[in-house]
């Protein structure tokens, strides 16, 4: 069994607090925590680590949506954002931030589970696709300094290129090294000479 989702609920008003809360309870999956004072968001994340968190403000104004956004961390968990009011420049920034979910019309409990199960999987989604991101531009910049590194035996050694990446991969080998690392050191070394 999955050990409950950590929810930390952003609400100023007790009442419509209480009432996000006994939706969650009900659902039997959360361990919940509520923050009234935004301006203690950031000190009940570090606190709590949340999985998600859940915010629900009336009429958001931009420097309260920046704010907001900037201590919830979206990057590193979810972010689920109600409002009751919105227009489109508030919900395009909330979206570029990383707020996994952005509900106008406000909060009502039953669409509590659904939208939170949809800002985790959006979430999961976009952290998928940023690490793959990250991983396809450190591949390029490892293949551009290895094909640099290629150029310069090339030219100093008068071989071809599949002489250039024998020499660097047999380097390598004999050095119990990457062949990215063997490159970046010789262009870096080469940088230095020249």
């Amino acid at each position: 069994m999955a050990p409950p989702l950590k929810v930390i609920i952003v609400e100023a008003d007790p009442g419509r607090a209480a009432l996000i809360e006994e939706s969650l309870k009900n659902a039997g999956l959360c361990e919940l925590s509520v923050v009234s004072d935004m301006t203690r968001l950031t000190a009940a994340i570090a606190a709590h680590g949340p999985d998600i968190v859940l915010i629900d403000l009336d009429n958001p104004s931009r420097d309260a949506l920046e704010e907001l956004t900037l201590a919830s961390s979206p990057l590193d968990r979810p972010v689920a954002l109600f409002v009751d009011q919105s227009d489109a420049g508030l919900a395009k920034m909330a979206i570029e931030a990383g707020v996994s979910a952005y509900v106008v019309d406000g909060l009502r409990s039953d669409r509590i589970i659904p939208i939170l199960d949809a800002a985790v999987a959006r979430f999961n989604l976009f952290r998928k696709m940023r690490v793959e991101l990250n991983a396809t531009k450190r591949a390029l910049e490892e293949r551009k300094t290895i094909d640099r590194a290629k150029g310069i035996l090339m030219k100093a050694r008068g071989i071809d290129e599949e002489a250039a990446y024998a020499l660097l991969r047999r380097t390598a080998m004999d050095q119990g090294r990457k062949v990215i690392d063997v490159a970046a050191a010789l262009v870096s070394t080469a940088g230095l000479l020249s």
